[in-house]
């Protein structure tokens, strides 16, 4: 009884030193093996459980090994995982794990039977990861700098309870740094022409290959696929074009037809980039920019990636195009389905399309990868890859199409291990409105993983070969 009373002080001790939320960390990475921390429960007969997460330090789209050892055999345990986002709010998830014969647990071998998800899900700790009880709610997870990393500490703790009841139960914790960075990417701001955006080049001199990355309506710059693809080899440059403080012009679509030839000839001229050999990938909204700018004759892309978005669009949509901020009276006449969401599934879909914006797809001479989650609630992308493939079909072009469809994933297909978001904070004021963006966590993160894998090769294939 004595022991335990100690061991479990010393547990408080060290966990209170350990698991202190460490946020926008300056180091630049050493990618190390493995990270290990064990805690001093021992006996006469027994070492302490340890607790390993390999690789310490790794980017975000690399899998990570998750092994505990030197427990009792066909024993309840459970491994809790919590991060601090850049905003300070607590993200965690935990599942519920058996020791096998040998007093082990390995995340690629073993199931849990309990907590945030069930199954052999080497990654699901990640996948998994939601807002704590107690944090604020409807959140969705984002890097923002990209030139630290996400810290991330691993418990292994004593019986299948939930992290709000860890205290005490701690038997050993481990600590790994998620990057978006590879060493040795550049990180280049551009503000050239009345272009605005990030450029990441990948380490050596070059020349590469390079793709233009482009958002959704949520607006601002967003770098994380970037960075991501810079470290993978590709150059890639986001590119903002509205709700930025260092855009000065609005312009309609067909102005920001040229904004977008802009950003792609920035690419083309830069010196340390293949100017014919440059791809185009557009999540939501930039599907149908990436579109227009894929069919444009002065652009001509090597290949387009489109991941849940349209051919078309309407009045609506493209009045909002490159503005520096949204007003009070723009966000009024963003579209809610009948629950009060937001929604752009009728206002994308090829039924309700203004005419003269659907993209002429018969004009496509590239080839296009059409990532679809089927159970997307905010785009009808369904509808537009069937456009895509259809009218690609009619004029003898079907060899240029490729449609990975993903049943139960929904909007936001993002790099691999993104913790899925069913529904987020879309804006606060003047009154708080959440996108419903739909998908079931599992087979999204399924989608992701194996979307991620294929849109690399798709771009290795068309850009370096």
């Amino acid at each position: 009884m004595i022991g335990t009373q100690v061991r479990a002080a010393v547990f408080r001790h060290l966990i209170g030193k350990q698991l202190t939320p460490r946020v926008g960390l300056h180091r630049k990475p050493c990618w190390l093996h493995s990270a290990v921390a064990a805690m001093p429960f021992r006996t006469s007969s027994s070492p302490a459980p340890v607790l390993t997460a390999a690789p310490a330090r790794g980017l975000v789209d690399d899998p990570i090994s998750i092994k505990a050892g030197f427990m009792p055999p066909h024993h309840p345990v459970t491994l809790c995982m919590q991060m601090r986002s850049e905003d300070g709010d607590l993200w965690e998830a935990f599942g519920h794990y058996n020791t096998s014969a040998d007093g082990t647990v390995n995340l690629a071998r073993d199931h849990s039977v309990g907590g945030s998800y069930l199954g052999c899900e080497p990654m699901g700790l990640f996948w998994c990861l939601r807002p704590a009880p107690g944090e604020r709610e409807d959140l969705r997870f984002r890097k923002k700098n990209v030139e630290t990393p996400f810290v991330v500490d691993i418990s292994l703790l004593e019986g299948h309870i939930s992290p709000r009841e860890k205290e005490n139960a701690v038997l050993a914790v481990a600590t790994t740094e998620r990057w978006y960075m590879a060493p040795g990417v550049q990180r280049i701001d551009i503000r050239q022409n009345g272009v605005v955006g990030t450029l990441f080049l990948p380490p050596g001199p070059g020349r590469f290959p390079a793709v233009l990355d482009l958002w959704g309506m949520g607006g601002g710059l967003v770098e994380y696929r970037s960075s991501l693809l810079a470290s993978r080899g590709f150059a890639s440059f986001s590119v903002a074009y509205m709700e930025h403080k260092d855009l000065t012009v609005q312009l309609d679509i067909n102005a920001a037809d040229g904004y977008m030839k802009k950003a792609f000839n920035i690419l083309k001229d830069h010196p340390q980039i293949c100017g014919d050999r440059i791809g185009i990938i557009g999540l939501s909204y930039g599907v149908y920019l990436g579109l227009r700018m894929a069919t444009n004759s002065d652009v001509n892309p090597s290949c387009l990636v489109c991941i849940n978005g349209p051919a078309g669009s309407n009045v609506g949509l493209t009045q909002t195009f490159c503005k520096p901020k949204t007003s009070d009276s723009d966000q009024r006449l963003w579209p809610r389905d009948e629950a009060g969401y937001l929604s752009f599934k009728d206002m994308t879909s090829p039924n309700n399309y203004s005419p003269g914006t659907q993209v002429k797809i018969e004009n496509l001479a590239c080839p296009v990868m059409y990532i679809l989650g089927e159970d997307d609630q905010n785009s009808p992308s369904t509808e537009n890859s069937n456009l895509i493939a259809d009218v690609l079909k009619r004029v003898g072009k079907s060899h240029l199409y490729t449609c990975l469809s993903y049943s139960g994933a929904g909007h936001l297909i993002e790099p691999p291990y993104t913790p899925h978001s069913r529904m987020s904070l879309w804006r606060s004021k003047p009154e708080k409105m959440l996108a419903l963006w739909g998908g079931h966590t599992a087979p999204h993160a399924a989608a992701q993983e194996d979307s991620w894998k294929k849109t690399l090769k798709f771009l290795d294939q068309n850009l370096r070969a």
